[in-house]
């Protein structure tokens, strides 16, 4: 299948049962909604997917039941977040094995490589599949940043076609575009910046609210890039307040809330996470209600 990065690609959380197995009945419910609400590929095992608790079976099963779940309909992104080069080099090989249609790919973890070790960890993993890769790349929370020099170099081999850009500082959207033009494919990877991102020239959207609001995500973005910028604004503002629920350390237990609200999901997270408690908790069932109170009636965007 050939990848075409653009559009909304759901990074989707991983659900569990109660005795900490995968949740595979509520994961497909969650799935067959962002097919039906017209998404344009699914990413696995990210960081709200909580890909580091994850073992290789799990994310081999996850991978499988989604190739299933999609049909061929829309191509299924497997991220690689590992610490060694040859282990994510494994997992590159399963995640062909089992269907994945691309890769993102992370800097090492824990880890802090400098340039030029990060560039060799990417080309050694891309040198060693021909499924295309987008670079995941975020200093804020994996204090690494893939510069507009790396990106010279990466961009040196084919299948490294895409970006996920959640640097959080918007110009660096323009850098690249200035610098490589339609050889690098750039996704907004920060729900908070994302309209913003969309409207000066990314290309899609890897987004989190959406694993629980797949119809209004989808909207925004096919509105944005239909001209319609008033109304992906108005739909915008009422997001606003769950999206920034994805820039939280606790992310995936925000998300996780805001799916049960809306029927995607369930808020078991698997340890050392543990389900919000307190005040906090509370702040963000507010957060949650207060939205759901006012939820927009939606255009008709899939015609778009």
């Amino acid at each position: 299948m050939k990848v075409d990065w653009t559009g909304v690609m759901p990074a989707v959380t991983t659900k569990f049962n109660e005795d900490d197995t995968l949740d595979l009945e509520m994961f497909s419910k969650n799935i067959k909604a962002q097919v039906s609400a017209g998404v344009n590929g699914i990413v696995l095992g990210g960081s709200l997917g909580e890909a580091s608790t994850l073992l290789a079976e799990e994310k081999n099963a996850l991978i499988r039941e989604t190739v299933k779940l999609c049909e061929s309909k829309i191509p299924v992104v497997m991220t690689i977040a590992e610490q060694a080069t040859s282990v994510a080099i494994q997992a590159a090989s399963d995640a062909k094995k089992n269907g994945a249609n691309a890769l993102m790919i992370l800097p090492p973890m824990r880890y802090k490589s400098t340039d030029i070790e990060t560039v060799q960890y990417f080309k050694e993993i891309a040198q060693s599949t021909d499924l295309p890769i987008m670079i995941y790349n975020n200093p804020v929370d994996y204090k690494i940043e893939v510069t507009v020099e790396m990106f010279k170099e990466l961009l040196k081999l084919d299948n490294i076609t895409a970006v996920k850009e959640s640097t959080r500082d918007i110009i660096n959207i323009g850098r690249l575009q200035n610098e490589f033009g339609d050889r690098l494919a750039i996704l907004t990877g920060v729900d908070p910046l994302a309209l913003e991102s969309l409207l000066i020239g990314a290309d899609g959207w890897v987004a989190g609210l959406v694993c629980a609001f797949p119809e209004e995500t989808v909207a925004i973005y096919k509105l944005a890039k239909a001209g319609r910028t008033k109304e992906a604004i108005a739909i915008y503002r009422w997001f606003l307040p769950l999206l920034e629920l994805d820039i939280s350390p606790q992310l995936v237990q925000n998300i996780k809330l805001a799916e049960v609200a809306t029927g995607l999901g369930t808020e078991t997270v698997r340890k050392p996470r543990l389900n919000l408690t307190g005040d906090e908790r509370k702040r963000v069932l507010k957060v949650i209600s207060d939205s759901l109170k006012t939820r927009p009636a939606l255009p008709d965007y899939k015609s778009l």
